[in-house]
């Protein structure tokens, strides 16, 4: 029997290949604030990794119920200020890749496995953020470039699949078509949320690894449908030597 390599690796953006010392979570809190939106850091932590306009609509629905009219609006104009808060948080504050982030590049790119990132950032943020840590340059029309000899092949947002954020597995379905990849036990998808996760089981990967460095703990994560947790992104690389040698 053959082996079935890996051929894409695909990686959440926030918490686990850019540093976040919940510097997401404060801008999110501010906004919130600003709109008399009343919602703990435990309750917005659990919610990171979700598309933020999605994120807001919950909550507003949790405070007011989730038949009150204002909750469209309410969460527009929230979502609105965060957009701005977030922006400048980016634009003004250095970008740095996680720890193990550019050894696992490096490997992916040495094994030829493609690499994609996936976010519940919308597509003005995220370019802010691949423009500031330089893995943006290359990337062509569709946030896409193969012949990358460093950082990514492709970038993926909500945007790019009519707003369908995580957990479902649009955002991953749209990154294996962009490859070519229909074979699903070739492909793994790494997170620092609980929904990240989720996402990665919805989609039906070869594995949904959560990251530990991140804006969730070990603890945090263990509770959830998984299929490993790593210390850090450069723990990836034993597992796919690992399943790179093992027949399917």
């Amino acid at each position: 029997m053959a082996t079935q390599n890996i051929q894409l690796v695909v990686l959440d953006m926030a918490g686990t290949t850019i540093l976040d010392e919940h510097e997401v979570e404060h801008c999110f809190k501010i906004a919130a604030q600003k709109n008399g939106l009343l919602s703990s850091d435990e309750r917005i932590l659990a919610l990171q990794g979700y598309a933020k306009l999605y994120v807001f609509q919950t909550l507003w629905a949790e405070q007011l119920g989730e038949n009150d009219p204002t909750i469209p609006l309410r969460a527009a104009n929230s979502y609105l200020d965060f957009t701005h808060i977030l922006e400048d948080h980016y634009k003004n504050n250095e970008v740095k890749p996680t720890e193990g982030c550019i050894e696992l590049f490096h490997y992916l790119h040495n094994q030829g496995i493609y690499i994609a990132l996936t976010t519940g950032f919308y597509r003005k943020v995220a370019n802010i953020i691949l423009e500031k840590i330089g893995w943006g340059k290359t990337l062509n029309h569709n946030y896409m470039n193969i012949q990358n000899k460093s950082g990514i092949h492709l970038s993926v947002c909500p945007d790019e699949v009519n707003g369908i954020g995580r957990p479902a597995p649009n955002m991953i379905e749209l990154a294996m078509s962009r490859f070519g990849i229909t074979n699903k036990s070739r492909v793994i998808n790494v997170g620092d949320t609980p929904v990240d996760l989720a996402f990665g089981k919805n989609a039906g990967v070869r594995l949904a690894l959560g990251v530990c460095n991140g804006t969730h703990s070990r603890e945090q994560l263990e509770a959830h449908p998984h299929d490993g947790l790593l210390n850090n992104i450069a723990d990836l690389i034993p597992f796919i030597e690992k399943m790179n040698h093992e027949k399917i």
